[in-house]
């Protein structure tokens, strides 16, 4: 049996773009919040319970489902405003259903054991994410550039044929315009200019060493920028020839 602490170890990598997909399942990535339901409660990917209203999960299958709790595109501060609290409406998220931990067979049929719960129980507050077979690089191509033109946030593609796993994995592969990742603030710079009494810039570190991001910030950011010691979200568009983070801009302070 999976257990849910082994859940939340769990990677993608980087897809390249000479890296053969062909037979692998496709799906686009959502932007929202990790949610891993048990069988009985709902835990954040780093093992902190949600506690959703009581009927919300009141139809949950008995088994385990990993996914994402999302409502729609471009709606990632509402939908992680109203999962942490215990007293916001959650009835506009569904937790999107990317794998079933302890089910049999491929990706495939792991996945047909909670569609045929959901069949028999419609009003659950949980869907599959529809996965596609890739047949083609540019059948690839075409999903993703479908994808983003709608305002998505990339492409996950998966092996089918592994078994359900927890950690960083060749078979479990994202593709987006822009990449994400997290760092830690290690230092403040001031600010020049109209941001001369507040902060400029931020130093932080990470795998990749230590490098600065000093855009993305709105003004209340600024004001009252990340604690030094907290990790913060950066987006970047690739490495540079030092393999540092290419243009990271600042997207949001870490939230589990």
């Amino acid at each position: 049996m999976i257990r849910c602490s082994a859940f939340f170890s769990t990677f993608f990598v980087t897809y390249a773009q000479n890296q053969n997909i062909i037979g692998w399942a496709m799906s686009e990535k959502l932007d929202g919040v990790r949610g891993f339901w048990d069988g009985k409660a709902l835990y954040s990917r780093q093992g902190n319970r949600f506690h959703p209203p009581e009927n919300w999960t009141k139809n949950f299958p008995p088994f385990a489902l990993d996914g994402e709790l999302f409502s729609s595109r471009g709606q990632f501060e509402q939908i992680s405003a109203t999962v942490r609290s215990n007293h916001q409406d959650w009835q506009n998220i569904q937790l999107f259903v990317f794998d079933v931990p302890n089910a049999q067979g491929d990706l495939f049929q792991r996945l047909k054991v909670a569609q045929d719960w959901k069949n028999r129980h419609p009003e659950s507050h949980f869907q599959i994410i529809p996965q596609h077979l890739v047949q083609s690089r540019q059948q690839a191509q075409d999903f993703f550039s479908q994808i983003e033109k709608q305002g998505g946030e990339g492409v996950v593609f998966r092996n089918p044929q592994l078994p359900y796993q927890a950690g960083r994995s060749a078979g479990f592969l994202k593709w987006k315009p822009q990449y994400d990742d997290e760092c830690t603030v290690i230092k403040h710079y001031a600010g020049k200019g109209k941001n001369a009494s507040v902060m400029g810039s931020l130093l932080c570190e990470n795998k990749h060493g230590q490098f600065r991001i000093g855009s993305g910030f709105k003004d209340k950011d600024r004001k009252n920028p990340p604690p030094i010691g907290t990790q913060i979200t950066y987006r970047y568009r690739g490495f540079t020839k030092n393999g540092k983070p290419k243009f990271a801009t600042f997207l949001r302070q870490y939230q589990e």
